[in-house]
Formats: C-alpha cells, sequence, structure tokens
C-alpha cells in the first residue's frame, strides 16, 4: 500500500465523482478529471475515498483507502488537489487512475429544480397520461441543455428515447417517488 494512506470502509452512500488524472507540480497535488462539469461533490467533502483502477497490474493500493483533502480548487478544465498523506510527486504519481468516491450526504444541497445528476438514474419516467416510457440511465450534457437517455423495451430488445430535461417537456421530478412526469408520447 502506498504510504501514508490507512485502508477505509466506503461509505454506504458514496458516489464515484472523478478520477485522479496525474500528479501536478512537484509538491505532491495532483489533477482530477471530475465527472461532471460542475464538480461542488469534490469541494464540499475533505474525505475522499479512493479505489484502485480497474485496469492496472500492480496498483499502488488495493481496496478502498482514505485520502485526507488539504485543498482543492478548479484550475483551467479539471481540478487540482492536495492532500495531507500525498507530500511529493512521486506519491501523487502512484495514484494516477484512482477513482474517487464521496457520501452523498455530503454534497451541496442542490436549490429548487436542480438535481445531481445521480439522483436521476434509476427513476421511472411516465408522460402526462400516466404512460411509462422506461427508465432514465443517463444523462448527456449537449451543450445548451442536458437530455434524459430513458431505457425501455420495445419488441423484447433494449432500445433508448431522448427527452431533453428541459421545463418545456419535464413536468415534475419527484425524487422521493422515483419518478419523472415529462410532455411526451411514447412514438416520439
Amino acid at each position: 500500500m502506498a504510504p501514508g494512506l490507512e485502508p477505509a470502509e466506503l461509505p454506504a452512500d458514496a458516489v464515484e465523482v472523478g478520477r485522479i488524472h496525474d500528479a501536478w507540480g512537484i509538491k505532491g497535488w495532483f489533477k482530477v478529471q471530475p465527472h461532471s462539469a460542475s464538480p461542488e461533490a469534490l469541494f464540499s467533502s475533505r474525505r475522499w475515498y479512493l479505489q484502485p483502477p480497474e485496469r492496472v497490474v500492480k496498483p499502488a493500493f488495493a481496496g478502498t483507502v482514505l485520502l485526507r483533502v488539504r485543498e482543492a480548487k478548479e484550475h483551467s478544465d479539471s481540478v487540482v488537489a492536495s492532500a495531507h498523506e500525498v507530500g511529493d510527486r512521486a506519491a501523487a504519481e502512484a495514484l494516477k487512475g484512482a477513482r474517487i468516491f464521496v457520501p452523498r450526504s455530503s454534497f451541496p444541497t442542490p436549490a429548487d429544480d436542480e438535481y445531481y445528476w445521480v439522483d436521476l438514474i434509476g427513476l421511472d419516467v411516465v408522460n402526462r397520461e400516466g404512460v411509462a416510457l422506461g427508465t432514465v440511465r443517463d444523462l448527456l450534457a449537449t451543450g445548451p441543455q442536458t437530455v434524459l437517455v430513458v431505457g425501455y423495451e420495445a419488441g423484447g430488445r433494449p432500445a433508448e428515447r431522448m427527452i431533453p430535461f428541459v421545463s418545456a417537456y419535464v413536468d415534475q421530478v419527484d425524487i422521493a417517488g422515483r419518478r419523472v412526469t415529462v410532455d411526451w408520447q411514447p412514438d416520439y
């Protein structure tokens, strides 16, 4: 195991929010590639849980480890961070590819009519008439708007429909009820 990293239990509400991309500078800072264009979750938690990358023959650590973040800030199109356990460039390079998880409970509270993508995935989508259109499988950022990728079965085969996640088509998001109501028809 990499020096200074302590084994940890992954929180039950942990969400993968990014990956360590590479070392940044010589003092142990590292560059993070966030999974979101708005990386608030990385800034809201000072305790990151790391898991090794999937395809490394000899990772620097095994299982889940705790990383105590000293500072994290936006830099260009990514995030740079420093941690108490990472003191130099070599230690930062050893973390390359590590997957970063933070507890969902540490995310900042979204404003009204704002949602974290992770909270939308898995919700059922129905139209105004109550017709089931499928389940949110993913979301796509297309520039001006976000699009719901809704999976469903068509003739025994998996299919998907794309629904713009804008107020013109989305009537209601009920996180507690696990449902999104839209102004959309099955044949669109």
